[in-house]
Parts: structure tokens; sequence; C-alpha cells
């Protein structure tokens, strides 16, 4: 299920936030919370992203495509822990040194997934919040700049 509507595929601008023209973001409807909340859900299960997608998305977003190491990763707008697709409008490239950086986004993820599996949050406020704008969800979530 797409979030947003995706209107370019070339172009995209490269940030530490997605692209929302190009990534706005998507979710497996079947990914509910007492799948993703299950004791023995894992994110392997569902992570699939093949080299080809990620070398598209690379070029999207104005990069060679190849290996960059823990240089950049293809992120998921959704991430897995909140039941995001695998689809290119939920990918994006995100660099570890863009400030605030993968890793940091890495940390929110893994939060909004306890308190979404606690029932402090709904599960579709987690994803649109972390698809609108998901350094300002950091700042509610920890209270303080990613």
């Amino acid at each position: 299920m797409l979030l947003g509507r995706r209107t370019k595929t070339r172009g995209c601008a490269l940030g530490p936030r997605p692209d929302p023209t190009c990534s706005p973001g998507a979710y497996d409807s079947g990914l509910t919370t007492s799948v993703i909340c299950a004791p023995g859900f894992r994110t392997a299960f569902v992570r699939n992203v093949p080299e080809s997608e990620k070398a598209a998305v690379e070029a999207e977003y104005g990069l060679e495509p190849g290996r960059y190491g823990r240089e950049l990763e293809i992120d998921h707008v959704v991430p897995l822990e909140l039941g995001g697709s695998n689809d290119m409008a939920n990918l994006f490239p995100e660099r570890a040194a863009a400030r605030p950086g993968y890793r940091v986004k890495d940390r929110l993820e893994n939060r909004l997934h306890d308190l979404v599996c606690a029932g402090r949050l709904s599960l579709a406020y987690a994803r649109q919040a972390i698809a609108r704008d998901w350094e300002a969800l950091y700042r509610k979530v920890f209270g303080v700049r990613p």
C-alpha cells in the first residue's frame, strides 16, 4: 500500500530524508501489528530487495549503481519493523554520514516498533509519521534532535 503518489523516477533529491516525489513510502498490508509484534517475527523474513532494485534506486537518486559498503545503504522509508514494503516507492539511498544518517534512523525504527507493540502508538500513525518526516518524529519520540 502506497502512502503517497510516486511522481518521479529520476532526478530525485539525495539527502538525509527520502525525496517524497520518488519515495513516498509503502507498506505491506499483510504485516499487521499482530504479525510484526509476534515473538518470532524477524525483518530477515520479509527483507527482499534484489541488487537490481537497489541499483535502480541509486540511479533514480543520481548515484552510480555500485557497492558503497557502510557509507550508504538502500533504506526503507517505512521500516520493515513497521511492516514496510520492499517496493521501489519505499526505498531510498541513505548515507551513514548524512547528519543524521541511517544509524540514527535505525534507532528510531527500533523504538517505534517497541512503542507500537506496547500499544502506545498506532501502527498507522507510526508509518505515516516516519514517512512524512522521520527527523521530526525522532524529536517527538526522544525529545532531542537526531
